[in-house]
């Protein structure tokens, strides 16, 4: 309830406010008409008629700006006309002015057009990149049960430093998510590398520590071929599990990442902290040997797994989210309406305010006889990672 009367609310006030910065250009023109009427002939209205165009032309069409321009051009000669001043020097160039400062409007408005063109067209190759990057996983894979969410910090904003990949492999199912140190193209560059690494990675490697070293050899060979780690991003935090098939096993690798999340049919749940700590991804090359540690994940049981975007989220008074506080006792149908309810309980508890990405991937071991869900899985348009 309280999400929809945020998102209401400021949608509210965003339609006052674009109706109000439309009516803006009439309202000049409407208080140069009467700032003329009632004052002395030698006080001049012209700024308040100039402005007219200005305000148009960052905000509306070409032909608005024309429309507005043009009146305020002609409302000032009736005035003229109307009182026998035209002819005077000063009308004259009061009128000139005007004409001129609506030509410099049109031009305003031009490169607006063109900018917002640019930008409109980056947001889409972004959009496009990230998603090809990131695509939007089967609900079923290996038969366990999936869904996968990108929730970027800025609704408009697709390009970001989180990552996550699933894949049926000969040794089970394997996953990775991680998020990437930085944010923009370059940590879109990292994102492609690890990804890439690890479909291949994933297929080959006996182990789930063999994956993780080949994810490390990936990104040092990236960074010397950038000119040193700093030119891509430098390190990942990352989780990779390994669930093999016909097995209630669970794998996990944690470099330096927020703890994973199993949560049980029965609402109980628990926190996935890793027997030792280890560095990031680009960090820990050659320190010392990854080591996986080993779980129970019985049927009708859930990994959560997320990027530090869920579990640093603030609220207004400043508190963290805690997402194993908030999901224990909880019970879902599937992965899909997990992930639902808890980017819908994130914003609540944001308050509609993030300020990082997340990335979120759920997988489900289905209980005997549980149908296959038909549930469209949404990436949702891109922080420090």
């Amino acid at each position: 309830m309280g999400k929809r009367e945020d998102r209401g609310g400021g949608a509210v006030g965003t339609a006052r406010a674009r109706r109000l910065v439309r009516g803006l250009p009439t309202l000049m023109i409407g208080i140069g008409i009467l700032v003329d009427l009632v004052t002395p002939a030698e006080v001049t209205a012209v700024p308040l008629f100039a402005a007219a165009p200005l305000l148009a032309a960052p905000f509306f069409s070409l032909a608005s700006t024309i429309r507005t321009g043009a009146a305020a051009v002609l409302v000032v000669l009736a005035i003229r006309l109307s009182d026998g001043t035209l002819a005077e020097v000063v009308p004259i160039s009061d009128l000139l002015t005007l004409v001129t400062v609506a030509g410099l409007a049109l031009v305003t408005n031009a490169v607006v057009r063109r900018s917002n063109e640019q930008l409109a067209s980056a947001r889409v190759i972004a959009a496009t990149a990230m998603r090809a990057v990131l695509p939007a996983p089967d609900e079923r894979i290996g038969g366990l049960l999936v869904a996968a969410r990108y929730e970027a910090a800025q609704a408009d904003e697709f390009v970001g430093g989180d990552l996550f990949a699933i894949a049926d492999t000969p040794h089970g199912v394997r996953l990775v998510v991680g998020d990437v140190r930085g944010k923009g193209l370059d940590a879109v560059g990292a994102v492609a590398v690890v990804i890439g690494a690890f479909r291949e990675a994933a297929e080959q490697e006996l182990s789930l520590e063999g994956v993780a070293q080949r994810l490390e050899r990936a990104l040092a060979r990236e960074g010397t071929r950038r000119g040193g780690l700093d030119a891509m991003e430098g390190f990942v935090t990352a989780v990779l599990a390994e669930i093999p098939a016909g097995s209630d096993t669970l794998r996990i690798v944690n470099r330096g990442h927020p703890e994973p999340i199993l949560l049980h049919a029965d609402g109980a749940l628990d926190v996935l902290a890793p027997s030792a700590p280890a560095l990031p991804i680009g960090m820990g090359l050659d320190v010392w040997p990854d080591r996986s540690d080993e779980w129970t994940m019985p049927a009708g049981a859930t990994l959560l797994v997320f990027t530090d975007g869920l579990s640093e989220a603030r609220s207004p008074a400043g508190a963290f989210y805690d997402p194993a506080d908030r999901l224990r006792g909880r019970i879902f149908p599937g992965p899909e309406e997990l992930l639902s309810a808890l980017t819908d309980d994130v914003r609540l508890h944001t308050g509609g305010r993030s300020t990082d990405d997340m990335a979120l991937l759920a997988v489900g071991r289905p209980t005997r006889g549980q149908p296959e869900r038909r549930t469209t899985v949404k990436i949702v348009g891109r922080g420090d990672g």
